[in-house]
């Protein structure tokens, strides 16, 4: 195991090493790894960080895989890739809905902070940060999603929800918690974004509710935010007092999510004053490493950048420009109008979704390119897959992402092949909302400058 884990660290680092050095000169452009490094396998913890303190009005956080060791609260039962890619496709389906039904809207350059939409699935969720709520502050382990805004936590007493490992968060015992009344502004903000649920007594309600059938509701509230020793005053949170669905089956032990997405409940927005209106993570390789995620991110450090694009009619949404495909140093003979509807940056969908003549032509190519092998079973929506048994490496063309503007993102292995597979999937149309999962931003710093409005990407970052 330990010679396996030298030779992909060498392999990563070659990769490294041709992104910063490739120019369109190059005559071949594939990469060599190990087959073993394409199977997940239960590791010990590679890296351990902790929270950073806030310096120059940036504050690091350290991200972790749910499944991984390096997990707070690592899950015993992870679930299989069939399951996660069924669950992955739940949430493209209901982005593709939402999307749908509000064309005609366009899109729009803009630097403009817009109430967001909720309703994603849970299920695809695959990173967690760690948070304390209150005064004293109880230590919470959240999920991170760009498709939401309201973050919430189990709150006591909660009536029906799922098992967590942190202790339950308790209102009474936070000298500066305080609900919302339904009078007031951050309970009309709810409301007019659709996550108002009423009133209970004098105190404002919230609920979400999620593609996935699942469903969380509570007391909207307000109460200090600790990420290590920056502490966040009035941060506004859905207290959960009860579950339904999907929630209820959780095993991953997480106290509840954090909400990245651009709408005003989020976290990006509500820290905008303190941190600037700009963040950033990278999500790691592999589960037994760690990321980061940072607010207040530095925005001139990344070459590598694109317009954020919003949809006037669903403004939650982050949208990039997804011009072209290369694959293997040739840019393929895909029209410029396929990816006109434009393409949604996710950290919550796994696999990225590709307009059909777009995913036709990358899988075409791909397969050209892996001759060698013998073709194998589809694995559920990946259709593009291999025979590699018996291989101690295998080589694969490199596949790089050209956004509008010139950004040109050149794929790690770990988002171009996923076990044995392309990890690309085809949406039924071109006319469906693109998305760029996060298969393919993992070692990627990824950045979200809403106020400068754009998208940036640093290689090579975790």
């Amino acid at each position: 195991m330990a010679s396996v884990s030298k030779l992909v660290l060498l392999v990563l680092c070659a990769y490294h090493t041709l992104v910063a050095h490739a120019g369109d000169d190059l005559r071949s452009h594939y990469m060599v790894l190990p087959a073993g490094s394409l199977k997940s396998a239960t590791l010990n913890c590679t890296d351990h960080q902790a929270v950073s303190p806030a310096s120059g009005g940036v504050v690091m956080v350290p991200l972790h895989h749910r499944h991984g060791p390096c997990s707070p609260v690592p899950s015993t039962k992870a679930p299989t890739l069939e399951k996660m890619l069924r669950r992955d496709q739940l949430r493209a389906d209901y982005i593709g809905r939402k999307f749908s039904g509000a064309k005609g809207g366009g899109l729009e350059q803009s630097d403009v902070t817009v109430p967001t939409l909720l309703g994603l699935s849970l299920g695809t969720l695959e990173y967690v940060i760690t948070v304390g709520i209150g005064s004293p502050a109880v230590t919470q382990t959240m999920f991170i999603d760009t498709g939401s805004d309201v973050s919430w936590v189990h709150c006591k007493p909660c009536s029906r929800c799922h098992s967590q490992a942190d202790s339950l968060f308790d209102p009474r015992s936070s000298s500066t918690y305080s609900p919302f009344t339904c009078s007031s502004a951050a309970c009309a903000q709810l409301r007019q974004d659709g996550q108002g649920n009423g009133c209970s007594g004098s105190q404002c309600q919230y609920v979400v509710n999620y593609g996935d059938g699942s469903r969380t509701t509570g007391t909207y509230s307000s109460d200090t935010l600790s990420l290590g020793s920056n502490a966040v005053s009035n941060f506004q949170f859905g207290c959960s007092q009860s579950e339904s669905g999907l929630l209820l089956n959780d095993q991953d032990q997480t106290a509840g999510l954090i909400g990245l997405g651009g709408g005003a409940q989020s976290l990006a927005t509500q820290t905008a004053g303190t941190f600037g209106k700009a963040f950033s993570y990278c999500l790691p390789p592999t589960p037994s490493s760690s990321g980061f995620l940072t607010l207040g991110a530095a925005t001139s450090g990344f070459v590598v950048k694109t317009p954020l694009l919003r949809s006037r009619q669903v403004p939650a949404y982050y949208i990039v420009s997804l011009q072209a495909i290369r694959v293997g140093g040739r840019q393929l003979n895909i029209p410029t109008t396929v990816f006109s509807v434009g393409s949604l940056m996710d950290s919550g969908t796994i696999i990225t979704r590709l307009p059909r003549t777009a995913y036709s032509a990358l899988s075409s190519a791909f397969r050209a390119g892996m001759k060698q092998y013998p073709p194998a079973q589809p694995m559920g929506i990946l259709d593009t897959c291999f025979d590699f048994s018996g291989q101690s490496s295998i080589r694969i063309p490199t596949v790089a992402l050209v956004f509008s503007g010139g950004a040109v993102v050149n794929l790690a292995p770990e988002g171009i092949i996923l076990e044995s597979c392309l990890a690309f999937a085809a949406n039924r149309d071109d006319s469906s909302l693109g998305i760029i999962g996060n298969v393919q931003q993992r070692t990627f710093e990824v950045l979200y400058d809403v106020g400068g409005g754009a998208v940036g990407f640093n290689a090579g970052a975790c």
